[in-house]
């Protein structure tokens, strides 16, 4: 699939872009002036730069601009706040309004950052940055976020944190990542590239198989197999599971509830050196033994997380298929 590139990202984090509106605020009083005139207050020429700066200002909606440049509600709110709360939340508003920004916070948000190759690869693959931008609007996303008090910062991990529960952008968001989902096409389906899913049978854990799993493996252009009457017929199960894992070339394990089937079968997989892609709704239910190992937590407290969760395993196994290496358990500690 084509990626159609997106460069109109703030160029300055949140705070970095305050500097113009607080010039306005503390040598203009607040009225609205010319850009020559915010130039002068800056002691700077009216350089591509400086624009450059303008423009960020307005895609985080902290200024305005018909004849003159006007501060917003949401800047004074920030600058001049009445509360930490009307602070906080206009902070957080001018990192949903920015462009690209406020998609990859929305796609992210309530859970953890993957690591960061395959986060490389989620801003260039769905977000449709240039590779060349990648390190830029990481540092613009990720100083921001800290900005607003929305990254939570762990030993082993960085979560992005959702204070209010949702937003208006959300349905936006989800339709357009529907629509990525659905360019996603392969034209070649190898029988041997098969993704094995564990997971528990029971409710709702069962039907994920078709809701989820099923779609973003052959988004990512393999064939989602699991161990099942339907699937294997007649015969053994045992044997079945076993000759599914050894087939596979990727496998996919859903964690949650810590079913014992599904730690069994993990651990063939991981004695098989197979690359495993994990998955669970909580920390809670990933064995200590994996704490060490990534895994795609998703929250179905969000309104959207079928369609986040079947992005990111997708994403997950093309990487996978790519550098198998980087999720495969090495049990002789060699690797």
């Amino acid at each position: 699939m084509a990626t159609a590139h997106k460069d109109d990202y703030p160029k300055q984090d949140l705070e970095q872009a305050l500097r113009i509106p607080r010039l306005i605020l503390e040598q203009n009083a607040g009225k609205p002036c010319s850009r020559e005139e915010v130039a002068a207050f800056a002691g700077v020429a009216l350089t591509g730069r400086f624009k450059s700066e303008i423009t960020s200002c307005k895609r985080y909606g902290l200024l305005e601009e018909d004849v003159e440049l006007t501060v917003s509600g949401r800047a004074r709110a920030i600058l001049r706040p009445q509360s930490n709360q009307a602070d906080m939340s206009a902070r957080r508003d001018a990192i949903r309004a920015a462009p690209v920004i406020g998609d990859i916070y929305d796609y992210y948000k309530s859970e953890n950052l993957p690591d960061d190759q395959f986060f490389r690869n989620a801003l260039i693959e769905r977000f449709g940055i240039r590779e060349e931008r990648v390190p830029d609007v990481t540092r613009v996303l990720m100083k921001s976020l800290e900005y607003a008090g929305l990254l939570e910062k762990h030993e082993d991990h960085v979560r992005v944190l959702d204070p209010s529960g949702g937003g208006e952008r959300d349905a936006e968001v989800a339709v357009d990542r529907e629509r990525a989902s659905e360019e996603d096409h392969h034209e070649e389906e190898d029988e041997r590239s098969t993704c094995f899913v564990v997971q528990p049978f029971a409710e709702p854990y069962g039907g994920y198989f078709s809701l989820i799993y099923e779609p973003a493996i052959e988004g990512a252009g393999l064939q989602a197999m699991r161990a099942d009457a339907e699937i294997f017929g007649t015969g053994k199960i045992m044997d079945q599971i076993f000759a599914g894992i050894r087939e596979a070339t990727v496998l996919v394990a859903e964690l949650t509830t810590r079913n014992p089937n599904v730690l069994y079968e993990l651990g063939l997989a991981h004695a098989l050196q197979k690359p495993v892609v994990l998955v669970s709704n909580n920390e809670g239910d990933v064995p200590f033994d994996l704490s060490h190992i990534r895994v795609i937590y998703y929250d179905t407290s969000d309104p959207f997380w079928g369609e986040k969760l079947k992005g990111k395993i997708t994403d997950h196994l093309k990487l996978a298929l790519e550098h198998p290496d980087e999720i495969t358990f090495d049990p002789t500690g060699s690797g």
